[in-house]
């Protein structure tokens, strides 16, 4: 499994918003010159975290982006599923009708194990713990 470059890209920019002071907003240029995302990709990705209420986004002289919540009250699973969708590690370990071995398969209890601790470490791994 490998992060797409969509959800590395938002990871950096909620890291940079993570470290910004509380209700600071800051324009999508700047985040895209410090943290090296091109900024037509960044406006999608914003977009994307808006609409799963992570970040804040207004247009306008008053505008700017922000994190929606606290940056202790936000982890990175939710950033990552809010991009890439369900973290899956093989297609059986979310849909059973996929092998014609489930439930007897060793390798299913393998890719579950290793996807339940991944989504658990990210879970528990707030922004305010990597900004």
């Amino acid at each position: 499994m490998q992060i797409t470059r969509q959800a590395d890209y938002a990871l950096r920019a909620a890291k940079y918003l993570a470290g910004l002071t509380p209700n600071q907003k800051t324009s999508t240029s700047e985040i895209a010159r410090i943290m090296q995302i091109p900024p037509s990709f960044l406006a999608k990705i914003l977009s994307q975290l808006a609409l799963s209420g992570i970040v804040y986004t207004a247009r306008g002289a008053n505008g700017g982006v922000s994190l929606a919540r606290p940056a202790t009250d936000v982890n990175v699973l939710e950033i990552l599923e809010a991009i890439d969708g369900q973290i899956t590690m093989s297609e059986c370990t979310v849909n059973t009708n996929f092998c014609p071995f489930t439930p007897d398969c060793s390798l299913r209890d393998l890719w579950c194990g290793a996807r339940d601790e991944l989504v658990n470490k990210l879970r528990k791994t707030t922004l305010s713990q990597i900004a």
